[in-house]
């Protein structure tokens, strides 16, 4: 079994219904599944930049924002096991329809896209990194920003988010249909503090189910006081440990 600690130092998050850290606390008492629409504001982001992105591209933008450190320099990592997916299948029968595809909605379409436009709106010139593992897309962002600060980074801010696979897309979804974005500043633990622990193995077993994704599980075992929370994602099984 392989394994990482780590420290978060502040998060932000954003679901529907669901803003407030007091809102998010109380959620993670009595977890349910949020329903409806992603909306965000996105102020700080120019308009004619925000005006680009999707829904789910301003609130994974808006949750980075609240919770980036002030000035540049802070490596991130955008993890999501889909993406913009409304904008990919809009795009495929745009081409179907008529063999043509607007270069504009290519450009935003590619997986990058949305970390992209939120580092350019902030001339931000720090390491960002893009990531799709599928369920376990929570996970491997964790440990992507581990590896970051081994690398010598004093913090890393990871950006999780997805949302229900539309249209003709749902047929494949392996996850409860829920549309959220989390960030959580991250730091390397030190002995003594409190900090967090995931480890993984090899498990081919069913995937986690239930109402929650596995990347809002992450997000609502951080936030409750459990010592420890098991699932399986990706062929593997992810353990997340709170230590004090």
């Amino acid at each position: 079994m392989k394994g990482v600690r780590f420290a978060i130092t502040d998060w932000a998050a954003a679901a529907p219904g669901l803003h407030a850290p007091t809102d998010w606390r109380a959620w993670a008492r009595a977890p349910r599944r949020p329903e409806g629409a992603l909306e965000a504001r996105l102020d700080a982001m120019p308009a004619m930049q925000r005006r680009r992105l999707n829904p789910l591209g301003r609130a994974a933008a808006q949750v980075a924002w609240d919770c980036h450190a002030p000035g540049t320099g802070t490596p991130v990592v955008f993890a999501s096991g889909h993406g913009d997916a409304q904008r990919c299948l809009q795009l495929l029968k745009e081409f179907a329809a008529t063999g043509a595809a607007s270069p504009t909605d290519f450009t935003f379409s590619v997986h990058n896209a949305i970390g992209a436009m939120y580092s350019i709106s902030r001339s931000d010139q720090a390491s960002y990194t893009s990531l799709a593992a599928g369920p376990a897309s929570a996970a491997a962002g964790v440990v992507e920003a581990c590896a970051l600060l081994a690398d010598g980074a004093q913090s890393v801010l990871l950006v999780c988010y997805d949302a229900p696979l539309p249209g003709e897309y749902a047929v494949f979804a392996r996850e409860a249909p829920v549309a959220y974005a989390w960030a959580w500043r991250i730091t390397a633990a030190r002995p003594g503090e409190p900090h967090f622990g995931l480890e993984w193995s090899a498990d081919g077993g069913e995937e986690a189910g239930g109402d929650l994704p596995f990347g809002l599980q992450a997000l609502q075992f951080t936030l409750s006081d459990a010592v420890q929370h098991s699932a399986r994602a990706g062929g593997s099984r992810w353990t997340w440990s709170r230590h004090v």
